[in-house]
């Protein structure tokens, strides 16, 4: 359904934006426009018509009281039920979605995508497949958002935020940063493409050569820190094993447990006192100013591919 004065719909949950979207509006222009022509109708029906005029009194109406109270609350409850079943759609990325990277830097976006492919300012997404965007920023709050998607979040300096989507139609759409991030922020803008999977696999081809996929660029950088010297399943070892770490508790020094996701490991390159793992001393130095939001991205993805069963060696850059 095209809506007139709005982005065309080109998304699974475009059309579920715009239609709680249509019902507030309609809902406020008919209680507008009720109250205001019933204070019209009642100033001119109930005027004073006389000096010597005396009103009546008015006494109190139990159905109408009960009345006026229902039915504001069940409006009120559809829309809160409505919007809290599309939030739940909107904040909950399927498991099979496509992840891709984003990191937002004045001004511009530097996107990455899981084969190692590398854009600025432009998105290639195949259609009718979920995607999900894992965002960061380099400097100042920025804020993503695709118009014709209906979707939008924002990146925030410090910490990962996402949004998924599964674009439903081709072509080439707006992107936009909508959060003022300095001078520039008008010219923070961009392009999504929405492509067949057949077209969509030729482009990630295209330069392939050159391509070197984030887990991998991730080991990469894992053994040029010479992070495996203390992060090893050797004994005496002065960090603790990262093998299957991802997603599971760490006990830590404080007596505080963390799970090990992408904000604790990102914490731990930065700042790695913060949080210093049971049993192990303070001995990792901070990587703060040495690596960049792209590169903690890419030893993140490292990590999270390390197994229980992998071979005695590089995990990450923490003192996870």
């Amino acid at each position: 359904m095209k809506i007139p004065f709005s982005p065309e719909q080109a998304s699974t949950i475009a059309g579920s934006i715009d239609a709680i979207y249509l019902y507030i509006v309609a809902v406020t222009i008919f209680f507008t426009a009720l109250i205001y022509g019933l204070v019209a109708v009642f100033a001119v029906q109930y005027r004073r018509k006389s000096p010597d005029e005396v009103p009546g009194a008015i006494h109190g109406h139990n159905g109408l009281e009960i009345t006026w109270t229902v039915i504001p609350l069940i409006i009120s409850m559809t829309m809160f039920i409505w919007g809290t079943v599309v939030f739940f759609h909107y904040a909950r990325p399927p498991k099979d979605a496509q992840e891709i990277f984003v990191v937002g830097k004045q001004w511009m976006w530097k996107i990455q995508h899981p084969s190692g492919k590398r854009e600025i300012n432009e998105l290639h997404v195949p259609i009718n497949k979920p995607v999900r965007l894992k965002m960061t920023s380099e400097d100042v709050l920025h804020s993503f958002y695709i118009p014709a998607f209906r979707v939008k979040m924002d990146v925030i300096p410090g910490r990962y935020s996402s949004l998924w989507f599964e674009a439903t139609r081709l072509g080439s759409y707006h992107l936009f940063c909508t959060e003022y991030c300095g001078t520039q922020h008008s010219g923070m803008i961009g392009k999504v493409h929405v492509l067949s999977q057949e077209d969509y696999q030729k482009w990630l081809e295209t330069g392939s050569a050159a391509n070197t996929p984030v887990p991998v660029s991730g080991q990469e950088l894992f053994k040029t820190l010479n992070c495996a010297t203390c992060h090893n399943s050797g004994s005496g070892a002065l960090g603790p094993n990262l093998n299957g770490i991802y997603g599971k508790p760490v006990q830590l020094a404080d007596g505080s447990t963390v799970t090990a996701d992408d904000k604790y490991i990102r914490r731990s390159i930065l700042k790695p006192a913060d949080q210093v793992v049971a049993g192990y001393a303070a001995l990792m130095p901070s990587y703060q100013g040495q690596v960049n939001e792209e590169q903690i991205m890419q030893l993140i993805e490292y990590i999270k591919g390390l197994k229980e069963t992998s071979a005695p060696a590089p995990a990450s850059a923490t003192e996870v």
